[in-house]
């Protein structure tokens, strides 16, 4: 599987990433995902992404990695500890979360730490700035970086502190391509693009009220041509990792089988500067200001 050079941290990492929320939201057994970590480590991944808040996540990928722990990068997030509705951005209880994530991933440092999804009244203020900081110094954690969209993760390119940005980067979620990429691979920051997919919209409608129907509620609005063709999956997927300055991908699944299935798709390359264009085009014809970024 290819690899890239993830900006200035100049760790190598692959195109596709596994990530952890679906193992545990979903409440996947821990054979579910020892046969998934192994197989995607197997076959080149070495990427696993995953959060404290994603409920069992942690533990069911330390369990599965085991002795096998060196063979890949392990990136979590920090700051709802006590649940995606109880943030806490305070430095001490952010270095106790680190501290019992990596006591979960049965590691003693993660490769990367990442605030999770803060506002950018939160990153102003500092505080969970200096934990992350805090937690590297200590040897937790190799690099720092920041998860989100919109004006907070501009912000957190701006003030320098992080060495990577993951946000939301799709066929329905084009507004990173303006408003911080640019900016990301100006100061060679790593790019790690989460739900490449579209939150399975891609693969089928989603209902009202489910966590992908924005999604799925603005790719029926673009209604792309290569959205009638049988490979649109495949070039979803493609788009993303096509985008300059994109590093990886984070793909989550609890389905065995569904990585290597999306490594298939990444076999045709990049895809050409004709599709990339027509896709863009698109995206500027019909999308408006209210299509922001997706927490």
């Amino acid at each position: 599987m290819e690899k890239r050079r993830l900006g200035r941290t100049g760790l190598r990492v692959s195109v596709l990433g596994f990530g952890g929320s679906e193992i545990g939201y979903e409440g996947a057994s821990q054979a579910t995902v020892d046969r998934l970590l192994g197989s995607a480590l197997e076959a080149g991944l070495n990427v696993v992404d995953t959060a404290e808040c994603y409920d069992k996540s942690e533990e069911l990928i330390g369990a599965a990695l085991g002795a096998r722990r060196g063979q890949c990068l392990i990136f979590t997030k920090c700051g709802h500890a006590g649940g995606w509705s109880r943030a806490d951005w305070r430095v001490a209880p952010l270095l106790a979360s680190i501290e019992r994530s990596l006591k979960r991933l049965r590691t003693d440092h993660v490769d990367l730490i990442q605030l999770h999804s803060c506002g950018l009244d939160v990153l102003k203020r500092g505080d969970a700035i200096k934990a992350l900081e805090t937690a590297r110094d200590r040897g937790l954690a190799r690099f720092i970086g920041y998860s989100g969209d919109g004006a907070a993760a501009r912000y957190a390119i701006e003030c320098g502190a992080f060495d990577t940005l993951q946000t939301s980067l799709n066929v329905a979620e084009q507004e990173p391509l303006t408003l911080t990429l640019p900016l990301a691979v100006e100061r060679e920051m790593g790019v790690i693009a989460k739900r490449p997919l579209a939150n399975a919209a891609m693969a089928q409608r989603q209902s009202r009220g489910s966590y992908g129907y924005e999604y799925s509620r603005r790719l029926q609005k673009l209604d792309y041509e290569f959205m009638k063709r049988r490979d649109a999956v495949a070039t979803a997927l493609r788009f993303t990792l096509s985008v300059p300055g994109v590093h990886t991908a984070i793909v989550g699944t609890a389905r065995p089988g569904r990585f290597e299935e999306n490594a298939r798709h990444l076999e045709a390359g990049k895809l050409a500067a004709g599709d990339m264009k027509a896709i863009r085009a698109r995206w500027s014809e019909v999308a408006d200001d209210s299509w922001v970024g997706q927490t």
